[in-house]
């Protein structure tokens, strides 16, 4: 079985997916493999400096994200252009990586994608899973662990998808309010509903 697991920014994805693994299930992360594909001397890499300048590549030959994300930020065309040479990469390592497992006889593959339904890569999983969280909470979570002004936070969280529209397309939710106690037995109550076992 393939698992999308997903959730909104500060929801408490991240702490489920190191449950996961504790428990021995296999991770795709796609924010790890968004890194992996432009890692110095990479082909994706050369496709971005050739399309966005020598600006975009520090001095020790990695990407320069800052530089990167001022270019594309203010400008639509440039964000897509990135996103069209971005995804398929992103897209093809995860399939790759989920495929290696089944091969390596994992029954159970979680495939962490923090936008799942942004990118609607639905079809990529068999069920959707999704770490949710009050609004309240999420502010308080996101202005404490990035040192955000209360501005900065509802922005971050208003450039995302409503997270009862996540909600209303998962397969199971994970309501991360309470203790992590509280949020690990609602996993694996899931778990157990779904028959999925590692191995």
């Amino acid at each position: 079985m393939i698992i999308g697991l997903t959730g909104s920014i500060a929801s408490g994805k991240s702490t489920v997916a190191n449950m996961l693994r504790e428990k021995g299930y296999p991770i795709v992360d796609a924010d790890v493999i968004a890194r992996q594909v432009v890692e110095p001397g990479s082909p994706l890499l050369n496709e971005i400096q050739h399309a966005f300048g020598s600006d975009v590549i520090q001095k020790d030959g990695s990407l320069n994200r800052e530089e990167l994300g001022a270019l594309i930020f203010h400008d639509e065309n440039k964000r897509v252009q990135l996103n069209e040479l971005m995804h398929p990469a992103i897209r093809g390592e995860m399939v790759s990586q989920k495929e290696q497992y089944l091969q390596q006889g994992y029954q159970t593959v979680i495939m962490d994608i923090p936008l799942l339904f942004e990118s609607k890569l639905h079809s990529y999983v068999e069920k959707i899973l999704v770490v949710s969280v009050t609004k309240e909470l999420q502010k308080q979570r996101l202005i404490a662990r990035n040192e955000l002004s209360e501005q900065e936070a509802d922005a971050r969280i208003a450039s995302q998808l409503d997270m009862d529209i996540k909600e209303s397309g998962a397969d199971a939710v994970i309501h991360n309010n309470g203790t992590i106690e509280e949020t690990e037995k609602q996993l694996e109550k899931i778990l157990a509903d779904w028959q999925a076992t590692p191995l």
